[in-house]
């Protein structure tokens, strides 16, 4: 198989600090995988490995199925874009796109180019002649991308690219990056802590907690069915609603609330049950397999409204669209949209 693979990747830092544990992966050629966790929780470090920049105490990485851990980081051929741009302040942006270039002996032609193509992919040709501190985050950011792409490395590896842009930008470049992406057949490594992001761009997601995987899949996949209680609360916006309850007789009860268990359901005697806000159906008129619950809080968002509403001593939040709404209303979801977890491992039942 053509593409990047890591197996039983583990690094531990001086002082005990076990930062990954048993890593695997696979991207393929031409693919995107996003690299998706909370501060600390190994992507970054994981990236690094991949490029050579630290070293795994345990494992093995291959590229196109060749050793690829055991070259050093100058002949691994990956282009790495870093959060911060790492620009050269005192060169133009044509000198920062063509340095790499320069630097391996490229004939001038070749390198001028390179340099054209990539800048007009860009939108940044005219920006050539300006240094870093006369460009905006966004037109800085273009740069460091660019100066990957000149390389046309095997691999491109991207450490939270976007994460100095404001919103608005941040999701007018995303679109642009995977059309890029597409465009290029580029086989990339995207470390990012947004889950919209990961989602949007990715082929398949690597959900990192603590070190650990806690899931390896398409993002659709991902989003509708969570392995575990983490990622089903990581993934997803707004968050998923999750009660905590036990087992009693052939129902789930939580705090003044009760629903029917699934049959053959394992598990433990306690449960979480949870439900993603776009999947809660509200009403006026009682149902068997609903709720009765008290508005607590109405927020605008536009086309939708989050609802936040008591359930017996629970709370439940809801997408609707906005209006007037009275008090008290009823709140169901479907049994196919529920999701259930052991309480003791967090895992998916």
């Amino acid at each position: 198989m053509r593409g990047l693979s890591g197996e039983g990747i583990s690094k531990t830092f001086p002082g005990g600090v076990r930062a990954l544990a048993d890593i695997s992966f696979t991207v393929r050629s031409g693919e995107v995988l996003a690299l998706l966790g909370p501060s600390g929780c190994g992507k970054s470090t994981l990236l690094r490995i991949v490029a050579g920049l630290e070293r795994a105490e345990a494992g093995r990485l291959t590229l196109d199925g060749e050793p690829f851990d055991v070259l050093p980081p100058g002949r691994r051929d990956v282009g790495f874009v870093f959060q911060s741009y790492a620009l050269y302040p005192h060169l133009t942006v044509e000198e920062n796109l063509s340095l790499a270039l320069r630097v391996r002996g490229l004939p001038q032609q070749e390198i001028e180019a390179r340099v054209r193509e990539v800048s007009e992919l860009l939108g940044i040709a005219e920006l050539l002649e300006r240094r870093p501190r006369r460009l905006s985050g966004g037109q800085q950011q273009r740069v460091a991308l660019g100066r990957a792409l000149v390389r046309r490395p095997r691999l491109y590896l991207m450490d939270e690219p976007l994460s100095n842009l404001d919103a608005l930008l941040r999701e007018e470049m995303r679109g642009e990056l995977k059309s890029l992406f597409r465009g290029l057949g580029a086989t990339v490594l995207y470390v990012t802590h947004d889950q919209s992001e990961a989602m949007a761009l990715a082929d398949t997601v690597l959900v990192l907690r603590a070190g650990r995987a806690a899931q390896l899949a398409p993002p659709l996949e991902l989003y509708a069915r969570p392995a575990d209680l983490f990622t089903a609360t990581f993934v997803g916006s707004p968050r998923m609603t999750v009660w905590r309850g036990q087992r009693v007789g052939d129902a789930f009860e939580a705090r003044g609330v009760r629903a029917a268990l699934p049959e053959g359901l394992g598990g433990g005697e306690e449960l979480y049950l949870g439900f993603r806000p776009e999947d809660v159906t509200l009403s006026m008129e009682s149902h068997p397999e609903g709720w009765e619950a008290e508005l607590e809080l109405m927020e605008p968002l536009g086309d939708r409204a989050l609802l936040t509403l008591r359930v017996g001593g629970e709370r439940l939040r809801a997408l609707a669209p906005p209006a007037d709404r009275p008090p008290r209303t009823w709140a169901r979801v479907p049994l196919d949209r529920r999701h259930w977890f052991d309480a003791a491992t967090e895992r998916r039942l």
